[in-house]
């Protein structure tokens, strides 16, 4: 019943991000609007990061549908999560309806607890004889999540001054 539950988690989770890259790629403004999204965030080279944005969305789905290098797959979705969380959500609270962290907090956490728990024994992992699992396999999931993620904003992110009061 776990590795059924493990299953389900991992193909939901992966299926969600695929169509979350799907949609910045394809969907609305295309990869033209989510640079334009990424730029307005104080992102340096929009285009770029919209590219990077749906290769990583796409991979990391799609390795979590196939239990591959799981925690690493993990890892990108909780990275995805973070930037997402702190420079999109984060000032608008709490609630997804207000556009608020609620949503990418989830996803994020449930990617984590996925490292944690392992992809179960119907993954390309388990096939493989790959077991980065528990502790090992969370710490390896946050700690890549962190520093892609404090990379990504160290090197790209330049928010625009506050804008001064008027005397």
């Amino acid at each position: 019943m776990d590795d059924f539950a493990l299953l389900l988690i991992r193909l939901v989770l992966g299926v969600v991000m695929i169509a979350h890259g799907l949609n910045h790629w394809r969907g609305g403004g295309r990869i033209e609007g989510t640079a334009r999204w990424f730029t307005g965030l104080g992102l340096r080279n929009g285009t770029l990061q919209a590219w990077m944005s749906v290769v990583t969305e796409i991979g990391a789905g799609a390795f979590l549908v196939l239990g591959l290098f799981t925690p690493l797959a993990c890892a990108a979705v909780v990275s995805v999560m973070l930037v997402a969380g702190l420079l999109a959500h984060r000032r608008n609270g709490f609630f997804v309806f207000k556009e608020g962290y609620e949503y990418v907090l989830t996803l994020a956490v449930v990617a984590l607890a996925l490292a944690v728990l392992g992809p179960g024994r119907v993954s390309v992992d388990e096939a493989s004889g790959i077991d980065v699992t528990g502790w090992a396999g969370g710490a390896l999931a946050l700690g890549v999540a962190v520093a892609a993620t404090a990379g990504l904003l160290a090197v790209f992110w330049r928010p625009a001054p506050p804008e001064q009061e008027a005397s």
